[in-house]
């Protein structure tokens, strides 16, 4: 199970598409909220679908005062090529050795019944500008997307106040 909504939400530091390190304490230090997106991989239909539908809805979660990282375990040069294919206009950070999505909990292990081939689930957190959890979407179904317009409402709300 994910983390539940209420908890603080674990600090970490990982590589972006660019290989510049990114922390999460230093983006909530911005004063917005952050739209932490789990994504299994780069390259795959569900994936490139999800983030290019944020990537389309980046103007009503810029409105939102929110900020958007999306996170999997693929390299930062997957990353980049990724970026760069779909234009992507928020930062990919790889988690390429799996601490984050286990600090998480959103590890998809043995995918397609592969020993040891660990992934990230699909999933969605909230984060206020405390560093509190305040809204959680996961699947264990990674052809299964987020509800886009619950995550851009709940940013708008959590963003507010």
């Amino acid at each position: 199970m994910p983390l539940p909504v209420g908890t603080k939400a674990p600090d970490f530091e990982l590589l972006n598409e660019d290989l510049k390190p990114v922390r999460l304490s230093e983006v909530l230090k911005r004063g917005k909220p952050v739209v932490l997106l789990f994504f299994p991989g780069a390259f795959t239909s569900v994936c490139t679908k999800e983030l290019c539908t944020f990537r389309d809805k980046m103007a009503l979660l810029n409105k939102t005062n929110a900020e958007v990282l999306a996170i999997s375990v693929d390299s930062p040069f997957a990353l980049k090529a990724f970026k760069e294919a779909n234009r992507l206009n928020f930062p990919l950070l790889s988690d390429y050795n799996r601490v984050v999505i286990g600090m998480y909990d959103v590890v998809q292990a043995n995918l397609l019944g592969l020993p040891l081939y660990h992934l990230a689930k699909r999933a969605v957190y909230i984060i206020d500008k405390e560093g509190v959890i305040r809204y959680v979407w996961y699947s264990d179904d990674p052809r299964n997307e987020p509800p886009y317009d619950e995550v851009i409402k709940e940013a708008e709300k959590i963003g507010q106040s």
